[in-house]
């Protein structure tokens, strides 16, 4: 996990966790409680905070896009779209981030 930390991609990667995390639990545990139970608390305190991340993985992703000398075209838009799909990051982690060179 350490070693994560000392790269641009090993980064992104643990961006990329947080931010799949913070969507599922904005669609699959805050929407249902706002909209069944009447409960819209968990979607005002999280909303900001996935949005931040959600800013922060889109931001590092060009950055390593850059850095990685991805073409827009056949990477990087993958990447990006990876986190408006639930569990997208995930799939993205495992087929292109966890292959690049730290």
């Amino acid at each position: 996990m350490k070693n994560l930390l000392n790269s641009k991609v090993g980064r992104l990667r643990i961006i990329g966790f947080i931010e799949g995390i913070s969507l599922l639990v904005l669609i699959f545990i805050a929407a249902p409680m706002k909209h069944y139970f009447n409960e819209p608390s968990l979607t005002k305190s999280l909303g900001p905070i996935h949005g931040a991340i959600f800013m922060l993985f889109v931001i590092n992703t060009l950055s390593v896009g850059i850095e990685q000398n991805w073409r827009f075209r056949t990477t990087t838009w993958k990447v990006i779209l990876a986190c408006f799909i639930p569990f997208g990051t995930f799939y993205i982690d495992n087929k292109i981030l966890s292959k690049l060179q730290p």
